[in-house]
C-alpha cells in the first residue's frame, strides 16, 4: 500500500553517475508493484524545494518530469499513492509542499485524527489545498518548525508525530536542511538503507535494493535522520534508539515480492495489516463508530427493513459471513446473492431495502449492474470496496473502504479478510444507530476485533505445518471441506482457493448437510477440512460438528481439523489438528480462513503451478 523512497547523497559530490531523482524514480519503479494511483517526487536543491507529481502512473510523471524538468540534487523523496483520504487527483498526490514551499512530506499509511487536526490548523489561519490527511500533517510539522522547534526538523517531526493517531510513515525534507531527510514510522513499514556516503530510505528494500543491501530495520514510533554518511535513530521522545542491521539476500525480483515466494504467499503475510488498517480511524472522539464514508441519511438506516448483501465469488463468501453478524447485532434480515443472479430474478428490493455491495476492484461488471438495478428500484446501496475512485463506490450512495493495499495474486486472501472487517464495522455501526445493542457491548466486539490482527499473526507464525500438509497432499485429487454456521463460508472459500490455484476437485459443505448426500463421496484416503467452531459458543454446534468428523473418519477419510486452542475434544478424531488463538464465534473467520489459504498455495506450489497467476482467471472479472 504506497511505496516511498528516500535518498541523501554526499553533500557537494556530483561525480557519481546518478543524482536524486535517478534513484527515487527507480525505486518507485521497483515499488510499483504494490498498486498505486498517483505518484510524485519531491528534490532539494540550491536552498529550495522543488516537485512535480502526477495522477496516474510514474509513466506520466516521467512525461511531467521531461516538460518541466527538475535541478539536479543529491537529496530527493518521492512517493506512489494508493488513495485513501481524497480521490486518485493531481492535488491529492504526493509529495504535499507546505511552509511557503520550503517543506516537503510523503506519507504512507492513515491519520485518525487528521479532522481534528485540520480544524484546529484552519483556526490558526492555514489553508488547505487537498482532501488529504497528509497535508494536515504536513501543515503541523511546519507549524511546529517554525515556532516550537526553533527551526530543527528532527525536533518538529517528534513533535508532529507526537499529535498524530493512527499508522503511519513520514518522509520530510526542507529547504533548510539540503543535508537530510528526516522520517517517523507508527505502525507502516520504513526501512533504512546503508551505502558508501550516501543512504537510503524506502517503504520496503525494493525502494534501494538496485544501490545496496545493507539495512536496518527501525522499531515501532520511532524517528530516524538520515545524512550522507549516517542515520540517527530516536523514540518519539526523543531518547535514542537502535535499529537492527541486516543484510538483504533476495535479488531485486524478489525484493519486490518482499522475500516471499509469490504475491499471494506475500499478501497472506500481509493480512494481519490489511485488518488492523481497515479497523483504523473508525472511531469518534467519543468512542463511538463513526463511518466517515457513509453519507446515508441515519433516519433511512433507522428505516431499513432488509438487507441484501451482493458480491461474486470470494466476496460472496465474506458476504456470508457478514450475514451471520449482521442479524445477530441488528436484527434485520439479510440475504446473500451472487450479483450476476440478483437482477434477473426480479429481486423484491424498495427505499427500505439497504444494498452492500462487495468489490475488491470496484470494477466488478456484474455487481456494479446489480447495484445499478437496485437503485432504479430505490434501494440504498453501501459499496465495501478496496479502490478508491472506481466505478461501484462512485455509483453507491455510500462507501466503506478497506485498506488492504493492492492484491497483485488473482486468488483473494487479504481483501477476503478486509471485506469481512469492513462488513462487521458496518454491522456494528448499524446496530449503535439503531439502538440494537448498547453501547459497553459494541465496545466489547470492537476490542475483540482490536486483538484479530495479532491472532491472525499467531497463525501465520504456525504456518509450516500447514505447508507440510498441502506439500505432503500435493497428489491428491479431490478435497473437501466441512462447516457450521460462520465456518459454512470459510469452507466455501477454502474449496474455491484450492480450485482456483491447484485445479483440482474441491467441495465446501455445510457440516449439517453431511447425511443428505456428500457423506457418499467419503472413501478410504479422502482428506477433508473441519472447520470447528468454538465449543465456548453453542456447545449444541460445536459437539455436532465433533459427531461429524466421527463419522467421515470411522470411512477412511483422512481429517484436518481447524479448532480453537484447547479444545481437546477433537484430538481423538483428527488425523492433523491445526489449532488458532481463542475468539468470539462471529470472528472466527478471520483466523479459520488463513490456514485454509496457506494449504492451497503450498499444495499448489508443490505441483508446479504458478499461484499468482492461475489459468483462465483474471483479477477483475469486467464483463457480464
Amino acid at each position: 500500500m504506497c511505496g516511498i523512497v528516500g535518498y541523501v547523497g554526499q553533500p557537494g559530490a556530483v561525480d557519481r553517475e546518478y543524482y536524486a531523482l535517478d534513484v527515487v524514480l527507480e525505486g518507485l519503479r521497483r515499488l510499483e508493484y504494490r498498486g498505486y494511483d498517483s505518484a510524485g517526487v519531491a528534490v532539494v536543491a540550491e536552498g529550495a524545494v522543488e516537485h512535480r507529481k502526477k495522477a496516474g502512473k510514474v509513466a506520466a510523471l516521467d512525461a511531467e518530469l521531461e516538460a518541466s524538468p527538475l535541478p539536479h540534487s543529491i537529496l530527493g523523496i518521492g512517493h506512489t499513492r494508493w488513495a485513501t483520504h481524497g480521490g486518485p487527483t493531481d492535488p491529492n498526490a504526493h509529495p504535499h509542499v507546505v511552509d511557503n514551499g520550503r517543506l516537503a512530506v510523503v506519507h504512507n499509511g492513515i491519520i485518525e485524527n487528521f479532522s481534528e487536526l485540520r480544524s484546529e490548523l484552519s483556526q490558526k489561519g492555514y489553508n488547505f489545498v487537498s482532501d488529504t490527511d497528509t497535508e494536515v500533517a504536513a501543515t503541523l510539522l511546519a507549524d511546529h518548525y517554525n515556532k516550537d522547534a526553533a527551526r530543527d526538523l528532527t525536533v518538529a517531526m517528534r513533535l508532529t508525530s507526537q499529535r498524530l493517531e493512527g499508522a503511519f510513515t513520514l518522509l520530510a525534507v526542507h529547504a533548510d536542511h539540503e543535508d537530510r531527510i528526516v522520517a517517523a514510522r507508527r505502525n507502516s513499514p520504513l526501512v533504512i538503507g546503508l551505502g558508501e556516503h550516501e543512504n537510503f530510505l524506502g517503504s520496503d528494500v525494493s525502494g534501494f535494493i538496485d544501490y545496496t543491501k545493507q539495512a536496518v530495520e527501525m522499531g515501532n514510533d520511532q524517528i530516524v535522520t538520515i545524512t550522507a554518511e549516517g542515520y540517527e535513530i530516536t523514540d518519539f521522545e526523543g531518547n535514542r534508539a537502535e535499529g537492527r542491521p541486516f543484510e538483504v539476500k533476495w535479488d531485486a525480483a524478489a525484493a519486490e515480492k518482499g522475500g516471499f515466494s509469490s504475491f499471494m504467499d506475500k499478501e497472506i503475510h500481509d493480512q494481519p495489516a490489511a485488518v488492523r488498517d481497515t479497523l483504523l480511524g473508525r472511531l469518534d472522539e467519543k468512542g463511538r463508530l463513526s463511518l466517515d464514508e457513509v453519507h446515508i441519511d441515519e433516519s433511512v438506516l433507522r428505516s431499513v427493513d432488509k438487507i441484501v448483501v451482493i458480491a461474486c465469488g470470494t466476496a460472496a463468501y465474506a458476504g456470508q459471513v457478514a450475514r451471520y453478524a449482521i442479524e445477530h447485532w441488528c436484527r434485520i434480515p439479510t440475504e446473500v446473492e451472487l450479483a450476476h443472479e440478483f437482477r434477473y430474478r426480479d429481486p423484491i428490493v424498495n427505499e427500505k431495502t439497504l444494498v452492500v455491495a462487495l468489490s475488491q476492484s470496484g470494477e466488478t461488471m456484474d455487481t456494479l449492474m446489480a447495484i445499478r438495478h437496485a437503485r432504479e428500484q430505490g434501494a440504498k446501496v453501501v459499496a465495501i470496496c478496496n479502490t478508491n475512485g472506481s466505478s461501484i463506490p462512485r455509483e453507491s450512495d455510500a462507501s466503506l473502504y478497506t485498506h488492504a493495499g493492492p492484491e497483485i495474486a488473482v486468488a483473494s486472501t487479504k481483501a477476503f479478510l478486509a471485506q469481512i472487517t469492513a462488513a462487521y464495522l458496518l454491522g456494528l455501526y448499524l446496530a449503535q444507530l439503531r439502538g440494537n445493542m448498547y453501547a459497553d457491548e459494541i465496545a466489547d466486539v470492537l476490542d475483540e476485533l482490536q486483538k484479530m490482527p495479532e491472532k491472525i499473526q499467531e497463525v501465520i507464525d504456525a504456518e509450516e505445518q500447514v505447508k507440510k500438509l498441502g506439500t505432503d497432499m500435493s497428489t491428491s485429487s479431490s478435497v473437501l471441506f466441512l462447516g457450521r454456521h460462520v465456518g459454512f463460508p470459510v469452507a466455501l472459500e477454502g474449496a474455491l482457493k484450492l480450485k482456483e490455484i491447484a485445479y483440482i476437485h474441491a467441495e465446501g459443505f455445510a457440516a449439517g448437510e453431511l447425511k443428505h448426500g456428500p457423506i457418499a463421496l467419503i472413501e478410504e484416503g479422502q482428506p477433508v477440512f473441519v472447520i470447528v467452531p468454538s465449543p465456548r459458543g453453542r456447545d449444541s454446534l460445536h459437539s455436532k460438528v465433533v459427531s461429524n468428523i466421527q463419522e467421515i473418519r470411522a470411512r477412511g477419510a483422512i481429517t484436518i481439523v481447524i479448532a480453537e486452542e484447547g479444545d481437546e475434544s477433537v484430538k481423538d478424531y483428527a488425523n492433523h489438528v491445526i489449532t488458532v488463538p481463542q475468539a468470539p464465534t462471529l470472528l472466527q473467520p478471520l483466523l479459520a480462513t488463513v490456514p485454509l489459504q496457506v494449504f492451497a498455495c503450498a499444495l499448489a506450489g508443490a505441483k508446479g503451478y504458478d499461484v499468482d497467476q492461475p489459468r483462465n482467471l483474471a483479477k477483475s472479472v469486467t464483463v457480464e
